[in-house]
């Protein structure tokens, strides 16, 4: 079988990828995340999980890359990892109330074969009060997190009002089309 190489830090996509039970090995991506001036919101998760799959798919010639980036899409703009308690705050006032998109994008490649596809997510928040995301900033420390929550965190669970479209994308990683593009597209049985 072929091995899988999992291009992440994430330890959601590590925590989904075991979910599924598929056995793979993680080699982080270091690469620019910044997003391209001018590339729509939409279209910036599927070019920097392409970037992150170009920069291991030569490390691991023989494997099956899979790479993914998230992004949270607020009124066009892409709402990325907070650097501080501040910007968490701020991000997740900007939430409270709203809906939003949680768009990954994913790049599959084995050598000269690549599939890159993006899932979105439409996500509503409840209306957040300061206490709750000061709370939340202050227990969870969001700083690693697009958009900056978690929704199988505690915000999640209080926050949240509904989704439309899958759980786990939100979460950084469509898992169950990963894996119907693995079975289609590369004859990868789990």
């Amino acid at each position: 079988m072929t091995k899988l190489v999992l291009a992440s830090q994430s330890p959601r996509r590590r925590q989904l990828m075991e979910m599924a039970e598929l056995q793979f090995d993680v080699i982080v991506a270091d690469v620019d995340e910044t997003n391209p001036p001018g590339m729509p919101g939409e279209q910036v998760p599927a070019h920097l999980a392409r970037k992150k799959a170009d920069a291991i798919a030569h490390r691991v010639p023989d494997a099956i890359v899979i790479a993914a980036d998230t992004i949270v899409l607020l009124d066009g703009d892409i709402l990325g990892k907070p650097v501080d308690a501040a910007d968490a705050v701020s991000i997740l006032s900007r939430l409270s109330g709203r809906a939003h998109r949680v768009i990954t994008g994913v790049c599959i490649r084995h050598q000269e074969q690549e599939k890159v596809f993006s899932v979105t997510t439409e996500v509503y928040f409840r209306p957040l009060s300061e206490p709750q995301i000061a709370h939340y900033v202050a227990q969870y420390k969001p700083y690693d997190k697009a958009g900056a929550y978690a929704i199988q965190e505690w915000i999640g669970v209080s926050g949240i009002e509904k989704i439309n479209g899958d759980y786990y994308n939100v979460m950084g990683l469509p898992i169950g089309d990963v894996l119907q593009v693995l079975k289609a597209g590369f004859g990868y049985q789990a």
